[in-house]
């Protein structure tokens, strides 16, 4: 499984990239056919506070599966995918099996 990490108009610390690494690559855990990861990283500006964007798209043979979340933190934002994505895959696996 690859996983392809891009920061949209900042650069993120090898701290926050590592992270992301540990965090999609348990998604193996949940189904073994992953292909490929492909992890964004967005900042918005509204208002005062400055959103922290986290967009991933996950590539199965045949699909592909997409989760946005929005948080104050990266980390925080990469925890709401990662269980989104968790449920996502355990439902789809359920479904090729049926």
């Amino acid at each position: 499984m690859v996983i392809k990490t891009e920061a949209v108009q900042f650069k993120a610390d090898q701290k926050l990239l590592d992270f992301i690494e540990r965090k999609f690559s348990k998604l193996n855990v949940f189904f073994d056919k992953i292909t490929s990861v492909e992890v964004y990283l967005k900042l918005e500006n509204s208002g005062q506070i400055k959103e922290k964007i986290v967009e991933a798209l996950v590539n199965v043979p045949g699909d592909s599966i997409f989760v946005k979340d929005s948080s104050k933190s990266f980390e925080e934002s990469i925890e709401k995918v990662g269980s989104s994505l968790k449920r996502q895959l355990v439902k789809y696996k359920e479904k090729k099996r049926a």
